[in-house]
């Protein structure tokens, strides 16, 4: 029999429980209001996977006689309300959030030691691969994503000489061509935040409170910041940013979600931009990338502090398990 879960097996599950609910609410609505009949097809198939994970996990907290988490329920969604994005952004946004999956499941199972749930997490990681590739070829092939640059094919081997190669920071070092992983780096930032700022924009045009609004504002320009900062780098190297015509917002005033769904959705797009500066921070060598992802690192984590604050005031944070019942 399987020894009691650990402290990293609850904490991951439980977050999972919250991502998953989160995203089959979400889901729910783009069914509900089908504007293309592959877009449909792709997304049915993934929420119906996603239903029978929720339900396991549901099961497992109760084998293991632990309180099953709120999440993010029925009255969360709307699903008969009009489509807030034209027909193309559910599988954008799919494609996206399955990127965000891969990653969370490749942490989770390496922080997972009971086998039962390292093969869960397995199982979890198969899907949302699968549904990456799947999105991802219909994207191209329907010509709503583009790919990454081309570069000349390498010849030969070749080492760094001289400290030249991490100029950038110096004004008055002359800056050398942005390298492959650095292209690739920023490449993808701009794609994850312009999806993040067309999210973002239906958001606000939905959104009833106030000061929900004005968040969801602070957020779109942030997003627009990044788009241009990361644009204009790779423009000074001759590079074209990717174009993206789709994932706009339709002219919807009603809003499918609720605001504590569309708070956490906005958190949750935030943990895995300042995850993808990390890396960028960490595999870029000219010096001035790590400079600019650093600063634009601590943009977005004050803009996710100040969410997590307006959630927590609006009593809409679910508290994780916690290792001891505080006395207070």
């Amino acid at each position: 029999m399987d020894k009691q879960l650990s402290s990293s097996e609850i904490g991951n599950l439980w977050m999972t429980y919250q991502q998953k609910t989160m995203l089959a609410r979400l889901l729910e609505h783009f069914l509900a209001n089908k504007q293309n009949e592959e877009v449909h097809n792709l997304v049915q198939t993934y929420y119906n996977q996603e239903i029978n994970f929720i339900n396991e996990l549901t099961a497992l907290f109760k084998q293991e006689k632990i309180v099953v988490p709120v999440g993010y329920v029925e009255s969360d969604v709307k699903p008969s309300s009009k489509p807030l994005y034209d027909q193309y952004f559910d599988a954008l946004f799919l494609r996206v959030m399955m990127k965000i999956t891969i990653g969370l499941n490749a942490l989770h199972v390496s922080m997972s030691y009971r086998q039962d749930i390292t093969d869960l997490y397995k199982r979890f990681f198969d899907v949302a691969q699968n549904t990456y590739n799947e999105t991802t070829q219909f994207l191209l092939k329907d010509g709503v994503l583009t790919r990454p640059p081309m570069i000349p094919m390498p010849e030969k081997v070749e080492f760094v000489r001289g400290e030249g190669y991490m100029a950038g920071f110096n004004i008055f070092s002359e800056k050398r061509p942005l390298n492959a992983i650095e292209v690739s780096l920023l490449y993808q930032g701009i794609e994850t935040n312009v999806l993040g700022f067309q999210l973002l924009r239906g958001f606000e045009q939905v959104s009833k409170d106030k000061e929900v609004k004005k968040y969801f504002e602070k957020g779109k320009d942030l997003a627009k910041q990044i788009i241009d900062t990361f644009s204009d780098t790779l423009l000074k190297s001759d590079i074209q940013p990717p174009i993206v015509a789709w994932g706009n917002p339709t002219l919807s005033t009603e809003s499918p979600y609720s605001e504590k769904l569309m708070m956490y959705l906005t958190n949750l797009l935030s943990s895995f931009g300042l995850t993808s500066n990390a890396l960028g921070t960490s595999f870029s060598l000219r010096s001035d990338l790590p400079m600019k992802m650093t600063l634009i690192a601590k943009d977005i984590f004050d803009y996710a502090k100040d969410g997590g604050k307006l959630m927590v005031k609006n009593g809409w944070m679910e508290e994780p398990p916690q290792s001891m019942k505080s006395t207070k």
